[in-house]
C-alpha cells in the first residue's frame, strides 16, 4: 500500500509548478480508451501513437511485438515514454485476451463492411483502438474478435491515412467528447495515487535513497 505521508515528503523534492502539473494532467487522464499497435515496421509511428497518447490523456499503450519488437523512439515520442504506462505482449491473442478481461471491446480501426464513421462511435464503453501495419494492416485474428470496426470518412484520392495521424484523429475526437459526457471516465483515486509516486520516481534523483532515507528517519 502507498503511504501518502511518504508521497507528501517526496513531492517536497518537486517545484510548485512540476507537482501542480502533474495534479492537473492526472484530473484528465483516462483509461476508458486505450490504443493498441499491431506489429508496426515504422519505430517513429508507434513512438508517435505514444505522444498522441499523452497528449490527448491516454493513460495506458499496448504494443504487440509478434514479428517486429520495438524500442522507443525517444526523439519522437518526446518523453511520453515517461509518462504514459507501455503494456508489451508477444502474440496478438494474448493482447486480445488481456484487454477483453479489463473489460475493453476491440475496435479495429480499417474500411470494413459494417464499419462506424468516426463521428457516429459510441463512446460509452471501454475501448481499445487497434492500429496494424503500415501496409497489411490489422491482421485476420484482430478483425475475428472485433466488437466493432471504425474509420475515418475519407474524400479524395488517397484512401489511407498514416497509423500515427489517425490515431491521433480517433483520440482526439473520442476524448473530447468523452470530456463533455456523464461518463465515469477519470482514473480512480488509487489510480492517481500509483501514478504520482510513479511520476515522482521518474523525476526527481536519487529516488530510492530519499525513500530510504524517510523509512530510516520518517
Amino acid at each position: 500500500m502507498q503511504n501518502s505521508k511518504l508521497l507528501e515528503y517526496l513531492e517536497t523534492y518537486l517545484t510548485d509548478n512540476r507537482r501542480e502539473r502533474f495534479n492537473n494532467v492526472l484530473k484528465k487522464r483516462t483509461k476508458h480508451f486505450t490504443v493498441a499497435t499491431e506489429d508496426v515496421y515504422q519505430l517513429h509511428n508507434t513512438s508517435a501513437v505514444m505522444r498522441s497518447c499523452d497528449v490527448f490523456g491516454i493513460q495506458e499503450v499496448n504494443i504487440v511485438e509478434e514479428v517486429n519488437s520495438k524500442s522507443i523512439d525517444r526523439e519522437i515520442a518526446m518523453g511520453a515514454q515517461k509518462w504514459v504506462d507501455l503494456n508489451r505482449y508477444n502474440t496478438t491473442k494474448s493482447c486480445i485476451a488481456d484487454l477483453k478481461a479489463k473489460g475493453y471491446q476491440i475496435v479495429a480501426t480499417t474500411p470494413h463492411a459494417e464499419d462506424c464513421d468516426l463521428i457516429d462511435f459510441d463512446i460509452t464503453n471501454k475501448s481499445c483502438f487497434f492500429f496494424g501495419r503500415e501496409t497489411e494492416g490489422l491482421s485476420q485474428q484482430v478483425l475475428d474478435h472485433a466488437d466493432c470496426f471504425l474509420k475515418i470518412p475519407m474524400v479524395g484520392f488517397t484512401e489511407s491515412l498514416n497509423i500515427s495521424v489517425s490515431a491521433a484523429i480517433i483520440l482526439q475526437h473520442v476524448t473530447a467528447q468523452l470530456r463533455k459526457s456523464t461518463i465515469n471516465w477519470q482514473l480512480s483515486e488509487d489510480e492517481i495515487l500509483e501514478k504520482r509516486f510513479d511520476w515522482i520516481k521518474k523525476t526527481i534523483k536519487n529516488y530510492e535513497a530519499i525513500v530510504e532515507h524517510y523509512q530510516t528517519n520518517g
